[in-house]
């Protein structure tokens, strides 16, 4: 496994990370825990080090099973999670107040049963409490040691510019894959220029970017990833077929799983620190691992861009 510095901070991550969206169990379908806790001791065991998660993925569960799947391990695993976004009543808030942010903070330690956070990302911007209140209140709470470096996830250029001119932060989190590339125009040349570490989340693209779907998936009422990706819909669906067909013919090349190849390409990408990526079993787990032990060719690269220029034409 590859490690990379965490921007300007004393941490080393794993270039691939995972991420821990789908065990809440309320976006990607139904999942067992004890198979999620086994999963992620999977993936501590191949070499991942980063593990990200939030208070919004399943109202705090993910929280609670990492924190179970790490007990004896916190000093082999970079905990990430976030601030500002969190269900109540059964209702999304997005919420920096000062109030709302220490609540957050001390029930993402309980959950996760640790005491110190490594990674303390704000989720979403809040446009309505000041940012320096709410930057403020974090500085509090780093210094009283609840968490080590602050985080940005899902934040534009002149939105990180803003944070920079109160406090300081080593990472941010932006959505990024194959398919999803908007970050490489503004937000990864601002982070190269003030070494900002990027951390890409969507890395699987909701799973199409594994080539295991052959048809237009009809997913369970539990999985609402159709509603957050347009990929499963006409006619974006046949273009990306396309773009799998080269996919394969390189993964058979390597005699790899066609999820590496979308993997690899990620945390090959100038700027990109590391990529999280979801794993619901073990051998899902250790198969994404693979990924940070082997890379592309330039020219397996261009043939990559070269379709996926071809399918953006097509729109």
């Amino acid at each position: 496994m590859e490690y990379r510095q965490l921007g300007e901070s004393d941490l080393d991550v794993s270039v691939v990370g995972l991420g821990t969206w789908g065990i809440g169990g309320e976006f990607f379908g139904s999942v067992d825990d004890q198979e999620s806790i086994r999963a992620i001791q999977a993936a501590v065991a191949s070499g991942i080090n980063l593990i990200d998660t939030a208070p919004a993925y399943g109202a705090g569960h993910a929280e609670e099973v990492i924190g179970e799947a790490i007990t004896d391990r916190r000093e082999k695993v970079v905990v990430a999670t976030k601030v500002g976004t969190y269900k109540e009543n059964g209702q999304f808030r997005i919420s920096l107040h000062p109030d709302d942010i220490r609540m957050q903070l001390e029930n993402s330690l309980r959950r996760l049963g640790v005491e110190t956070i490594d990674l303390y990302q704000i989720h979403w911007p809040d446009p309505d409490t000041p940012l320096e209140e709410s930057l403020e209140t974090l500085d509090r709470l780093r210094a009283e040691g609840k968490f080590r470096y602050l985080g940005l996830s899902n934040f534009k250029q002149h939105q990180m510019e803003e944070v920079r001119k109160i406090t300081d932060f080593v990472s941010l989190q932006p959505h990024y894959s194959l398919l999803r590339r908007k970050a490489e125009k503004s937000v990864f040349p601002y982070c190269k220029d003030h070494e900002i570490a990027v951390i890409t989340y969507g890395t699987l693209a909701g799973g199409i970017l594994t080539g295991k779907f052959k048809e237009i998936p009809e997913f369970e009422a539990s999985d609402r990833r159709a509603d957050f990706y347009n990929y499963f819909k006409e006619p974006i669906w046949s273009r990306i077929q396309e773009l799998l067909d080269v996919m394969r013919e390189i993964a058979a090349e390597h005699n790899s799983p066609v999820a590496q190849i979308a993997i690899n390409w990620v945390i090959q990408q100038p700027g990109v620190t590391a990529a999280l990526v979801g794993a619901k079993t073990e051998a899902q787990a250790q198969s994404n691992s693979m990924a940070g032990r082997w890379e592309l060719s330039d020219e397996e690269l261009e043939r990559l861009e070269e379709k996926y220029q071809g399918i953006m034409r097509q729109q």
